[in-house]
């Protein structure tokens, strides 16, 4: 990886002794980014579920186990972060401006 990489790379050290040759067995980082990428499937899905759901009590608990799910994503990327087992990259901010630029000259077309 190159140093520009790296100094755009939001992550924390790594725990934990994770072996140096992968194996047919899991580790706990294997366990976490399993559970972390159910969840995300999950959420898509129960996305739709919610959106589409006709019955009001149906509606209801589903939003409710929707919002679970979420929640629980949420802890395991917390997690796998703290872990140094989930990296993020950091975008130039002259691409953040430009971005925001042009998404905030949409809001002239919303009709409020």
């Amino acid at each position: 990886m190159s140093n520009q990489q790296n100094q755009n790379q939001i992550a924390n050290p790594q725990t934990g002794q994770l072996p140096k040759v992968k194996s047919p067995d899991m580790n706990d980082r294997d366990f976490l980014n399993d559970g972390l990428s159910t969840c995300k499937y999950l959420t898509d899905s129960l996305n739709i579920a919610v959106r589409e759901a006709s019955h009001e009590q149906l509606y209801s608990d589903m939003l409710q186990i929707l919002t679970e799910t979420h929640q629980s994503c949420r802890e395991l990327y917390h997690l796998m972060f703290q872990n140094g087992w989930y990296k993020l990259e950091a975008e130039e901010q002259q691409k953040i401006d430009k971005a925001y630029k042009q998404f905030g000259n949409y809001s002239s077309q919303f009709p409020y």
